[in-house]
């Protein structure tokens, strides 16, 4: 206000009252949908906090009526998910909307997810994939009927009782109750962070590397295969995750004990990349590249060749450590001979195959046969025919991109490039101080909502509160185990297999579900609306 009565006070009198009319009909209206996307944000999370969620956690999709739900496999109800589009995500947003309105309802409701989390937590520090508020008993029963019986889905076929690293399950749960605790500086949180963290030491192996499930468990072996849980994991950037969360945690704790962990989570990506210049996902403890699941092959991986030299070069920029940038032309060099011929490209959407072979450093293919997770299999040739609808058999790699990044820092001086570096020795010269200065939220979304795209997700919140769906993952009810032993190709690249099958596909019927992601979704884009539209 003080703004506008500024500027007419310049204007002649018999125009002050024509103004301050033409200025307050123009503030109205750019506050009115800022107005009702606000109110949109609080309807739709009041619906999931107090209709939806279970002791203040959620899984992915559910039916209208709640009376089935899905993560990423079908759940109990006394179930949530901590994966991505689960518990955790919802906790993050919930914090970024309590950012950007400063309403406490939000923050509350994040202290719901957060208490949630907690509960899960291990006597370890980290968590399953999965709280089961029902206990070990409801827990061991899902895993012998529903995750068994999911094909594709082999990291549920087994009750390890232990935690993991996959699909940053652990160190995203760690990162959102860094936040908590950074928030306001609750004390309360201090003792579960600290957990975590603690988890995340004790798990790490001395050369660097994390495994994927920790404490170590070796008993499942699946079709020949050796379990592989224990083995050296970049898949799903389980290294990564770890150690940016570690530097997350320096930055905001200022812990020197951090720093070795951190330095040897880097060291690793040198320690393991081939002569060549490839990395696998896994790797045994004499460094030999390793597969996991049945369909994940012993191999190279462009698309995480791709990744793991572009961390080389995002650490030669925190350490100033020329061996992180003198192994990137390997990797480019490994990434140009691996190319697909230009008549396996489909047109030059793809550049590489998903995986391939460590001897002969030609593309190799996964596919499968049967109807059910009891005689169903997974098989690897040279064929780039029928490969797995859940896995796809080729890739796209951006080696100009990398190429590019690497030019830019080669030609850079050594002070320029770690001038922002978040681990080298350097006085804080931000605003407040970096406990509210670093945006942890790896998920935060930054592209502008504009007006159009507020009001579209505005009208489409219905009388309940609900942003309903269609076409979303679900499943096969359990019915027991599979007992068709036909070697068909029926379902080579489907989803699921037979109606023994409970993994999940894609409902192609009018369906519609109240979905945890596009709540997440939405939330997100009205944020940045009102977020931006406070600063103009």
């Amino acid at each position: 206000m003080s703004k506008y009565l500024s500027i007419t006070r310049m204007v002649k009198p018999a125009f002050v009252g024509l103004t301050l009319t033409f200025l307050s009909t123009q503030t109205f209206a750019q506050t009115k949908t800022e107005q009702q996307a606000e109110q949109t944000m609080l309807n739709a999370t009041k619906f999931m906090v107090e209709n939806v969620s279970t002791n203040g956690g959620y899984v992915w999709y559910y039916l209208p009526d709640l009376s089935r739900r899905w993560g990423e496999m079908e759940a109990y109800k006394t179930m949530v998910w901590i994966q991505d589009g689960g518990t955790v995500s919802v906790g993050h947003m919930l914090l970024d909307a309590y950012r950007a309105t400063g309403n406490e309802y939000y923050y509350q409701a994040a202290e719901k997810a957060a208490t949630a989390l907690i509960w899960g937590q291990s006597n370890e520090g980290g968590w399953n994939y999965m709280i089961d508020f029902a206990g070990d008993q409801s827990l061991k029963t899902w895993y012998n009927t529903i995750g068994k019986n999911g094909w594709r889905l082999e990291e549920f076929q087994h009750y390890y009782g232990n935690d993991t690293y996959d699909d940053d399950v652990s160190s995203d749960a760690a990162r959102f109750l860094l936040r908590m605790y950074l928030e306001k500086l609750d004390p309360k949180y201090r003792p579960a962070l600290d957990k975590a963290i603690n988890f995340m030491l004790k798990s790490q192996y001395p050369i660097g590397a994390w495994p994927q499930r920790y404490p170590l468990r070796y008993d499942f072996n699946k079709s020949g295969h050796p379990d592989y849980t224990s083995f050296y994991t970049f898949n799903d950037d389980v290294i990564w995750e770890n150690t940016n969360f570690l530097i997350q945690c320096y930055q905001t704790l200022g812990e020197e004990r951090l720093l070795d962990p951190i330095t040897r989570g880097m060291n690793f990506y040198l320690l393991s990349q081939s002569g060549d210049g490839a990395w696998g996902q896994q790797y045994n403890d004499k460094l030999e590249v390793m597969g996991a699941r049945t369909y994940e092959p012993d191999a190279y991986l462009p698309k995480y060749t791709y990744g793991n030299a572009m961390l080389l070069l995002k650490f030669y920029q925190y350490t100033g450590d020329r061996r992180f940038l003198n192994q990137v032309p390997n990797a480019i060099a490994w990434l140009e001979k691996t190319k697909l011929p230009a008549d396996k490209t489909q047109n030059g959407f793809f550049t590489h195959s998903t995986f391939v072979d460590v001897k002969t450093n030609q593309p190799i293919y996964v596919h499968r046969k049967g109807s059910n997770v009891i005689y169903g299999k997974y098989y690897v040739d040279t064929n780039d025919q029928n490969t797995l609808g859940h896995y796809r058999g080729k890739t796209i790699v951006d080696i100009k991109k990398l190429k590019d990044e690497y030019a830019r820092l080669s030609a850079m001086s050594v002070a320029e490039v770690t001038k922002d570096s978040p681990i080298k020795p350097a006085k804080f010269e931000h605003d407040a101080t970096p406990q509210h200065y670093y945006d942890l939220n790896r998920d935060a979304a930054k592209n502008p909502v504009g007006e159009a795209e507020a009001k579209q997700i505005i009208s489409g919140l219905d009388s309940k509160g609900r942003w309903l769906v269609k076409h979303v993952p679900t499943s096969n009810p359990y019915i027991g185990d599979g007992t068709n032993q036909e070697e068909t190709t029926k379902y080579a690249t489907d989803h699921v297999g037979d109606k023994t099958d409970t993994s999940p596909y894609r409902d192609s019927t009018d369906q519609e579900y109240i979905s945890t992601i596009q709540y997440i979704r939405n939330m997100n884009a009205l944020i940045r609306y009102v977020r931006d539209s406070k600063k103009k």
